[in-house]
């Protein structure tokens, strides 16, 4: 069985969601701070595992103000749930061609609650760096209701309606180098 190590590259990966705000415009955000790996059964692509620590304080959505919201206890409560995590449990699909499609499904943990999501993934292909490495790149997208989460602060809107939807759109740009 060949299996091999990727280390997630933070500089050339993104992790972003976005999120209805008074039911008609669309907020987008970043978290700038995140780590993880990937080890890939080549053999067997079905048995590789993806584990992967975001640093909820590093959350950006270009408002301090909103920000600052965000890593409170309304929401992501960054002071008693300094990290999100995500951990697969299976790997389903093909990833041997540049735009093959696959699905990791597995634990995703938010404020200290857990819930298994799936994220539509894409592989980017390979290629080897300027520096001798072995570069590999997905795409993964999900949506998932953040009230399932603990994240249930709302305010209603005088026309009807909520300020924040609860579905949040995730979207992931992932750069992972193998390791030696």
């Amino acid at each position: 069985m060949a299996t091999s190590t990727w280390q997630i590259d933070a500089s050339h990966t993104s992790v972003e969601f976005a999120v209805k705000h008074m039911m008609f415009t669309t907020v987008r955000g970043r978290f700038k701070d995140v780590k993880g790996t990937i080890e890939a059964d080549e053999s067997n692509p079905d048995n590789s595992r993806v584990s992967v620590e975001i640093a909820a304080a590093s959350i950006d959505t270009g408002a301090a103000d909103r920000d600052t919201h965000l890593r409170s206890a309304d929401f992501l409560d960054v002071e008693n749930h300094p990290t999100l995590t995500f951990r697969s449990k299976r790997v389903s699909g093909a990833m041997k061609a540049e735009g093959d499609k696959f699905t990791v499904t597995g634990d995703l943990t938010i404020r200290g609650t857990t819930m298994e999501i799936t994220l539509e993934c894409t592989y980017e292909g390979t290629g080897k760096d300027p520096w001798g490495g072995t570069r590999a790149g997905a795409r993964a997208t999900a949506k998932i209701d953040r009230r399932e989460w603990g994240l249930r602060w709302n305010q209603a809107l005088e026309t009807g309606g909520i300020l924040v939807a609860n579905e949040v759109r995730i979207e992931v740009e992932v750069q992972a180098v193998k390791q030696a």
